[in-house]
């Protein structure tokens, strides 16, 4: 039997400390978080923030209560200042100010990550507004619940930002969106799907205002005003910064090895550079499918994907990660964009000579109603003719397509092996020529 300490509560911890408490419940677990909550979908803040659900209570998709029932022993309102992983102790802090040490065999960092926040004059002003925790989502809630609040300004065109640029505009604010990028969503999608986004976003009231970039805040008493960019100066009532965010390595980063973004850098089991050591979740480093290398993408399903393998790991059984593909997606106004794996910005920096096939056409036959356009490229290595990425677009539910793709990638197969796959044809649901195939058979 080990003692395992979890440092972070949200998915990767989660997903860590139920694989432990299910699997093998002779081990001792201990979760320390230092904030109030756990399992916060932030995912979800948007669709709140915008009214889209009616109320928050089930973007918790477990509790405290939970845990303690499976026999863990929850430390909430914790905060870890130090590890001695020469001793194996974890010297905390409590709330109420107590301090104290928690021993452990075995500790998994499952810190998450923090929003970037940029060296600009004003960022401490009233209204200028972070969005991560469940807090967050709260107080910016409540700015918009403010009449007196007309302008908000967006920093981040990212999947965040543009979320919630939605979610604002919903709620009857003028919105403006502001990316040092020419385009919103570049890290994830090629020119020919953003900028269709983009006509999304400024036909639903959205200004966009891309590469510009942001160079202080001014306030009155205490409160933003303005927002100045190297293009202009904005009235802004409040701020969203989505900027992005960095891997929390705060309690390690001088005791492990990092990646270059300061990520901990750990194998396929999860394991750091130290014994006994794990890390799970946006602080630590994955292993991409799609560039056969380590990387850092940080999304919710690879968090819970690590947390599941780390803790296996830490319970004894040697389990290794297969890799991922960061597959992903949005939904904006009613217009779905899904992608998984490289856009052709991201395998050329990879190196890979690239190539890539387009195609669109109706989701479903001409003669069937309500029947969406539908975009697809598929980006591939011009040398093996591995596929390496691919992206779609419509107002159809077409995301079900990309978990295909992201198995494609998985499985190094050629865009030439798909030109004949064996899809089912139904008008309800598809043409009889699917785009997927008509796409590979278009490759060169």
């Amino acid at each position: 039997m080990s003692k395992i300490v979890l440092i972070g509560a949200n998915h990767a911890g989660i997903a860590a400390a139920n694989t432990i408490l299910d699997s093998y419940p002779e081990n001792e677990v201990v979760i320390i978080d230092k904030n109030t909550n756990l399992s916060y979908l932030g995912c979800g803040t948007a669709l709140w923030v915008g009214r889209h659900i009616d109320s928050y209570e089930h973007l918790f998709y477990t509790n405290k209560e939970a845990f303690e029932e499976k026999g863990a022993r929850i430390l909430m309102e914790t905060t870890v200042e130090s590890i001695d992983f020469d001793n194996k102790l974890i010297h905390a802090t409590r709330a109420n100010g107590e301090k104290f040490e928690e021993s452990y065999d075995k500790v998994i960092l499952a810190t998450g990550s923090v929003p970037i926040a940029p060296n600009i004059k004003g960022t401490d002003l009233e209204n200028v507004q972070f969005v991560k925790l469940f807090q967050d989502s709260q107080v910016a809630d409540k700015a918009l619940c403010d009449d007196s609040i007309k302008e908000v300004a967006v920093i981040g065109a990212g999947y965040i930002g543009v979320e919630m640029a939605e979610a604002v505009k919903r709620r009857g604010k003028n919105v403006r969106l502001f990316d040092a990028a020419d385009t919103s969503l570049n890290t994830y999608y090629d020119p020919w799907f953003t900028e269709d986004m983009d006509n999304v976003l400024t036909e639903n009231g959205i200004q966009t205002h891309y590469g510009e970039m942001v160079q202080s805040f001014e306030g009155k008493n205490g409160k933003v005003t303005d927002l100045t960019t190297d293009k202009g100066t904005y009235k802004t009532d409040l701020v969203i910064m989505a900027i992005g965010f960095a891997p929390n390595n705060s309690l390690g980063k001088d005791k492990l090895e990092t990646f270059n973004n300061g990520a901990y850098l750990v194998n396929l089991k999860q394991e750091t550079s130290l014994p006994d050591v794990y890390a799970v979740g946006d602080c630590a480093t994955i292993y991409s499918n799609a560039i056969e290398d380590t990387t850092y993408i940080a999304l919710a399903t690879n968090a819970v994907r690590s947390g599941i393998v780390g803790g296996h790991n830490a319970a004894g059984t040697p389990l290794e990660s297969i890799g991922v593909q960061g597959s992903n997606g949005i939904s904006i106004f009613g217009y779905n964009m899904v992608s998984t794996g490289l856009n052709l910005a991201a395998a050329k920096e990879a190196g890979y000579e690239v190539k890539y096939t387009d195609f669109e056409d109706l989701q479903k036959p001409g003669f069937i109603e309500k029947n969406g356009n539908v975009k697809i490229r598929i980006v591939y290595d011009a040398k093996t003719r591995r596929v390496l990425g691919a992206q779609m677009a419509s107002t159809e539910d077409i995301s079900m397509g990309i978990h295909m793709f992201s198995l494609a990638i998985e499985e190094k197969i050629t865009i030439d092996k798909l030109k004949l796959l064996d899809i089912f044809f139904l008008p309800h649901f598809n043409q009889p020529y699917n785009y997927i195939t008509m796409a590979a058979l278009s490759a060169e």
